[in-house]
């Protein structure tokens, strides 16, 4: 089953994939959008811990990384420091890659790539 939620200026899509969370978001790169999707997100693997497949391709200017340390920081203590994540970004790591070393530092399990056309990505996300 997919879930859908659309706002004004953010559309959320999530669906059931090999045994983890499928999740594309799109609309406007803005740190309020971020977290909203985020929200989502921890609302959806609360009860139910799952690997999560973000496929974001949110558009405009790269989120800083000061808005990097308060989306971090918002979800510091969640449940989804139990669920694996890999968080895809089809035009470029941009500043990504500072998220994820802050992530991993603040106790989430989480990877940036650019491509999630193959395998490797779900395999790297679901390997224990």
């Amino acid at each position: 089953m997919t879930t859908r939620s659309i706002r004004h200026d953010l559309d959320i899509q999530m669906q059931p994939h090999l045994g983890g969370l499928r999740v594309h978001v799109s609309g406007a790169n803005t740190l309020a959008n971020t977290i909203a999707y985020w929200t989502r997100i921890l609302r959806e693997v609360r009860d139910r811990p799952r690997p999560v497949l973000l496929v974001d391709e949110l558009l405009g200017p790269p989120l800083t990384p000061d808005d990097w340390h308060v989306l971090v920081g918002s979800m510091a203590g969640s449940a989804l420091r139990n669920a694996r994540i890999a968080h895809v970004n089809p035009r470029g790591l941009e500043a990504l890659e500072f998220c994820e070393l802050h992530a991993k530092d603040a106790g989430f399990d989480a990877r940036v790539f650019v491509d999630a056309t193959g395998k490797e990505v779900w395999c790297e996300i679901t390997a224990s």
